[in-house]
Order: structure tokens, then sequence, then C-alpha cells
């Protein structure tokens, strides 16, 4: 009991040299009214005593003591106590408008009397000056009367020089051109000068996927201009990622089969925002896939990003899918952007033996497809590429002409009395959701859905779901569906800044008419870790998943690994 005693003495009495060491000073205050006092607290200094005097000081001003200061009462080598004279409280009985301009009454209603709301009313129209292009403008009561406790006066107003944006400038370690800069921010030389503009560039530029701010920007003010300099860091963006997948060989039983995937991604290549990426995948022997996608940020100096696509799937021997696709995307907020889009569609069979005796269309055929479409982005996540709070939601609705085309070698009789040009639509949502619960602990949400819709409806126009990216524990694009509905859960343990173990389950409902049950309800669950080493990450994962093509064994398991390097 002693032992423990002391250890608890021991402890107490370190904790209390610390203490001693961090604070110098104790410090309280009093008034006239015993009801408005701060008793004894901790100063680290006597620069953050005055610093808190003058706070107090500045409220009694507000509220009308016009004549309050503070006198030190006591002092001893480790406290001081002050006491605030208050002194005679004020009324401002009448404020006159003064010099004060119609168009500012016509955004600020004049003030109500009384100190609190002159100080108010101040504070509101400086930052309308200052955001105006008058940052130096002052406020003032001229003219002043004193009838006994009662203060009258009327309002002046000096606006001081008109400010407009100079040129904006870029330091630090970054290829980012100041012209890119100059369109993110939209801060345009010639234009008044806002100090509302100059904050929200800050919060903009730290929220790019591209660089960060390394230090506070820096504003100067020459004659009747002002010009920003920011300094950037350039964040590791580019990306190359390999994954492998062991699979079992469903032709060749007893077999592994090795498919892949590459991912390769560009971004801000000139400083410009200009983005180029190459995803590649190999889903089965005979099943691949590619995508190429590149991206022009402000066109031209608008406001208008554009994109272009290219998609091809080659489905095993049954048919090979084109996708053309011309985007144009405008971000209305920090936070949300809107996209226009094209696309062109083409599927052609590569085989039609199976069908040179059909007598009617079969599943698979020949068609073009043009639509267009509009999407909906909105991103608070808290980080671009790890996050661990926010929220993500994007949507795409579009709709087009469909013509299928005539294949020789298909019966001619399969397209007799069939409408061979029909509407078809398409729509799509997403929401994701990172909770952040505890350092060591976080969750990831996520639910998918879309839908197709057409009176003459093809497998090779239905969605491809599955895998790594949508419902785990399957192939790669192992679902087509008409409709089709998912929900992602991740329980996330930390170990490092980006490092986690994680265990997930993932569960649909999904409609392909082509089945012969068309209702399928797929589920999967699984663990997996995902390890940051240097510019890079390694991730495993390892899940199971059930649904009316694949039963719940082991012997159906799928394994994913791979390394993402940034730089």
């Amino acid at each position: 009991m002693r032992k423990y005693c002391f250890v608890l003495l021991f402890l107490s009495l370190i904790s209390a040299n610390r203490l001693m060491g961090q604070v110098v000073f104790w410090m309280r205050w009093e008034s006239a009214d015993q009801e408005i006092r701060q008793e004894w607290k901790p100063f680290a200094s006597q620069a953050e005593i005055d610093k808190t005097l003058d706070s107090v000081l500045t409220d009694f001003y507000q509220r009308g003591y016009l004549s309050a200061f503070r006198e030190k009462e006591k002092e001893a080598n480790d406290s001081l106590s002050y006491l605030i004279h208050v002194g005679q409280k004020f009324e401002l009985a009448e404020i006159r408008k003064g010099n004060i301009s119609p168009d500012l009454l016509n955004n600020l209603p004049p003030p109500d009397q009384g100190f609190l709301e002159w100080n108010q009313w101040i504070s509101n129209s400086l930052e309308y000056f200052e955001n105006r292009g008058f940052p130096f403008a002052q406020i003032k009561l001229d003219s002043i009367d004193r009838d006994s406790d009662r203060i009258l006066g009327a309002i002046h107003v000096e606006e001081g020089p008109y400010i407009t944006w100079d040129s904006l400038k870029v330091g630090g370690n970054t290829k980012t051109q100041a012209r890119y800069v100059q369109n993110l921010t939209r801060i345009q030389p010639g234009t008044a000068f806002s100090q509302k503009e100059f904050l929200k560039a800050s919060e903009t530029l730290n929220r790019s996927p591209y660089f960060e701010l390394s230090q506070s920007p820096e504003l100067n003010f020459r004659i009747k201009s002002a010009s920003p300099t920011f300094y950037l860091r350039d964040r590791n963006v580019n990306v190359i990622d390999g994954i492998i997948g062991l699979l079992p060989n469903e032709n060749e039983p007893g077999k592994i089969l090795i498919t892949g995937q590459l991912d390769l991604e560009l971004f801000h290549l000139g400083g410009k925002g200009r983005d180029v990426a190459v995803h590649w995948q190999r889903m089965n022997k005979e099943t691949q896939s590619l995508d190429i996608n590149a991206k022009e940020s402000f066109l031209f100096g608008s406001p208008l990003s554009i994109g272009l696509g290219f998609h091809l799937l080659k489905q095993d021997s049954s048919f090979l899918n084109r996708h053309f696709s011309l985007d144009f995307g405008y971000d209305f907020s920090k936070n949300s952007s809107i996209r226009f889009f094209t696309k062109r569609q083409a599927s052609d069979l590569i085989s039609t033996f199976a069908y040179k005796e059909a007598v009617e269309l079969p599943e698979i055929a020949d068609y073009r497809w043009n639509l267009y479409g509009l999407g909906l982005k909105v991103n608070r996540l808290d980080s671009p590429f790890f996050p661990r709070r926010g929220f993500l939601f994007q949507s795409e609705f579009a709709a087009g002409n469909k013509k299928i085309l005539q294949n020789t070698g298909i019966p001619e009789s399969v397209y007799q009395g069939l409408d061979l040009n029909t509407p078809q639509i398409t729509g799509s949502i997403q929401v994701e959701q990172h909770v952040f619960m505890s350092q060591i602990w976080g969750m990831w949400f996520r639910g998918s859905g879309g839908f197709i819709r057409n009176e003459n409806l093809l497998l090779n126009d239905l969605y491809r779901i599955g895998g790594l990216k949508s419902i785990r524990g399957f192939n790669e694009n192992f679902f087509f569906a008409k409709n089709f509905g998912y929900f992602n859960m991740e329980q996330r343990l930390f170990f490092g800044g980006n490092s986690y173990l994680m265990v997930f389950s993932d569960f649909g409902v999904l409609n392909n008419p082509f089945d012969e049950r068309e209702k399928d309800y797929p589920i999967s669950f699984g663990a997996g870790i995902n390890l940051e080493t240097g510019n890079g990450v390694f991730r495993f994962i390892y899940g199971l998943g059930k649904s009316n093509l694949q039963p719940l064994s082991f012997s159906y398991s799928r394994i994913h690994f791979g390394y993402l390097a940034r730089f």
C-alpha cells in the first residue's frame, strides 16, 4: 500500500512541476458588479493576460461603459489581481445618417439605437466595403453631442481608395501555372478587391487534389491594387496501380486463373489541370476491357472543362462493345459540379454461329446508341485520396435513340416487324459516407443503384457490376443487370496514417431479364489490409460471395492484392 501511495505522490509532483513550468501567472479580475468577474485562471505569459484584459475592456465599451479602465490591485510572484472600473454607463440615443451613401443604406439598413447595435452595424458595413474594393474603409461617429448619459451622433464614412485585383502570383515547390490558379480561384485582374474572395481562394486551393498550401498566402497592396501570392506544394497524385487476381479456372477445374488490372493516371500535366488515365482489366481468359480518358480544365480560359473518353469491352467470344464520350463540366461551387455529356455506343457480335437458325431476336445483337445526359456531383470529403470524414454524392441521367443493325449472319426474318429505332434511357446514383469514430476506428458506407429502359433491351446493353469496386467476392463484371442496387459497408481499424485493417460486407439486388431467375440477391463478406508504404499503398483483400450463379464456398473465394504507387 505504501508503495502505491509513493508512486501516486511521485506522479503528482511530476504533474505539478510540469504545470508550473507552463504557467507563469495566475490572474483574476473583478468589477463593482460582483456578478461580472473572473476567478483565478492560469496564463502562460504577461502578453496573454494583457490580451484578455483588453478583450474585457472592449466588451465593456461595446456595452456603453465608455470610461472603463483597469487597475492593478494586487501582485505577487506568481499571481495578479485587477480591478475593472466600469464607470458611468452611456446610452447611444440617436444615430443620424450623416454622409452615408444611399447605396450602403439599400444594402444595410441604418442601425438601431444602442452601442451593441452600432458596433454590429460597423462590423457588417466594413465587411460590405472590404468585399467591394474598399478594404481601408473607416466608419465612426461624428458631430457627437452629450445630454447627461445620452450620446447623439452622426455616421461618418471614409471609403478610402478603390482597390482592384492585380496579377496573381504562385510560389513554392510546384509546377502549377498562375493562370490555372487564377481560373480556379476566380480572382481576375481588374475586378474589385474582395477579402471574402481571398479567404475562399485559400480554402479552394487546399481542397485541390493536385496541390496544397505550403504556407499562408500573402497579400501585397500597391497604389490602388492588390496582388495575392499563393505558396503551393504539389501532391503525389499520379497513380500506377497493379492488381493480380487469383481465381478458380471454371474452364479447367482444379487450376488457377490469373487475372489482372492496370491503372495509370497522370494528373495536372503542365501545371494546367490536364489529366490522362488508362485502365485495363482482364476478367477471365477471353474477356478484357480498356478505358482511356483525358480531361482539359478551363477550356480557352472559360470555367468549363472538357473530357474525352474511349471504352472497349471484349466479352469472351460473344460481343465487342465500344463507347466514345464527350463531356463538358462546370464547377458551380467549391464542393459541387455539373456535367453535360454525349456518348456514342456501338456493339457488335463476334460470332453469329449460334444464331444462324434463330426465329426471334437473340439476347445479343448489333446496335448503335447515341445518348445525351446530365451528371451532378457533390464532394464534401475531407481528403481527395484517403478521406476519413465526409460525404460524396454522384448521379447521372441520359437518354437517346438506339438503332438495332441487321446482321447478315442472322436470318432476316428475325428483324421483320421489329421497331429497329427506339428510345432508350438510363440513370444511376451513388452515395458515399465516411465516419471517423476515433483515432483508430472508422467506418465507410456506400450505396449505389441504376436502371436502363428500352422495349428491345439486349444483354450487351446491360450494366456490368461485380468485383473489387462494386460487389466484392465475385469476378470483375460478373453480373449483367437491367436494374441494380447494392450497399457496401466497411469497419476500419487504423494503425497508421492511411494504413488499416478492415472487414467488409456487401449486399445487392439485381434484375437480369435474360436469366432463368431474373431476381438475384448477391451477398459477400471478407477482410483485408490497406498498408501505406512511402509513396504507395499495398492492398490485400479476401472475399467470399453467394448469388444465384455462385454458391457460398471457399473454392469460389476471391483474393485481390496489388500495389498503388503515387508519384
